[in-house]
């Protein structure tokens, strides 16, 4: 047994050896990742860092000549293809940017909303399947975006530190809220919230001038916290909203009725129930009538009809639905 062990040893170490050495050409082609200091600046060379380390870019992307990947446009000066870097190039992409939705872009609005809705422009040429860098694995932070931002303005475009850092324009801040909102929210995706809402909240909440009345309007939801939206969702019992208590009424012939009271006039009132469905009831047939605060029309089984990732992303799109500040 030794003798067999002594011979297939020296195999299984060459085999071990050929792995790892795959493994290091692998990354060294595609640029190599670099270590990246835990307090990463707000500046090109903090950018740097986190393009060719934490945040993976070169995976996907190369810088003139520098990594080979081509999955994703090179963002440097190469060839035909590419005639100008990536920050002059997205001066050219902004202004197509502002013609397409009709708002003014500048060119680190344009940077910023590559990184914060990476499907928004496509370049041609290339699939939509950019990842959401401030989303797991990655889970890039504001800061570190903001610092990639820098270093891919300062190839060959006008590097405004200002209008990337302390002092955002209006789109940049739009952008960067819906990357903090994201972050806080465990890294979900907004845009994605937006469409997990939409199938599965839109019919009992409002939202701004659309949706259901029979849960309470959600404007402005996100000051009350992430914990608060977490538990209403996954605990809607926990925590009621005055005013949308549920009710149980009792017939006299034993039949209940379960929902909101939304009407109550003269000899009737009304029950909404969970689906929507409205039972209007006399009060002389009714034996008993109360509020349980042990059940909510909201389904308490939410949490089993989404998924980890859903649950992520409408915390996101909740966490961005900001009260509107009076003018």
């Amino acid at each position: 047994m030794n003798v067999t062990i002594t011979r297939v040893l020296p195999f299984l170490l060459i085999v071990l050896g050929i792995y790892l050495w795959i493994g290091y050409s692998i990354t060294e082609l595609t640029g190599g990742e670099r270590k990246t200091s835990a307090a990463v600046d707000v500046s090109p060379e903090g950018g740097e860092a986190i393009y060719w380390g934490k945040g993976r870019c070169f995976t996907c992307h190369s810088v003139g000549g520098q990594g080979s990947a081509v999955r994703g446009p090179n963002h440097g000066q190469f060839g035909e293809k590419f005639p100008l870097p990536m920050g002059a190039r997205a001066v050219e992409r902004a202004k197509e940017r502002s013609e397409k939705e009709g708002t003014e872009f500048t060119a680190v609005d344009y940077m910023v909303e590559s990184l914060a809705s990476p499907g928004a422009y496509v370049v041609n040429g290339y699939k939509n399947e950019m990842a959401v860098v401030y989303a797991p694995p990655i889970s890039l932070s504001l800061k570190e975006i903001k610092a990639v931002v820098a270093y891919l303005m300062s190839l060959g475009g006008d590097l405004d530190m200002e209008a990337i850092d302390t002092k955002p324009g209006e789109q940049t801040q739009a952008f960067y809220s819906k990357i903090a909102a994201a972050a806080e929210a465990g890294g979900g995706d907004p845009g994605a919230g937006a469409i997990v809402y939409e199938d599965n909240c839109s019919e009992c909440h409002m939202l701004g001038e659309e949706g259901g009345e029979i849960g309470p309007a959600l404007d402005g939801i996100s000051a009350k916290g992430l914990k608060f939206i977490s538990e209403a969702i996954l605990q809607p019992t926990k925590s009621l909203t005055k005013g949308f208590e549920t009710y149980v009424a009792i017939n006299k012939d034993g039949r209940q009725t379960i929902g909101l009271k939304t009407r109550d006039e003269g000899g009737e009132i009304d029950i909404t129930k969970a689906t929507g469905d409205v039972v209007t009831l006399a009060k002389g047939d009714i034996k008993e009538i109360k509020i349980d605060d042990t059940k909510s029309v909201m389904p308490d089984d939410l949490s089993e009809a989404m998924t980890v990732k859903d649950y992520q992303d409408i915390l996101s799109f909740l966490m961005l639905q900001k009260p509107k500040v009076a003018e």
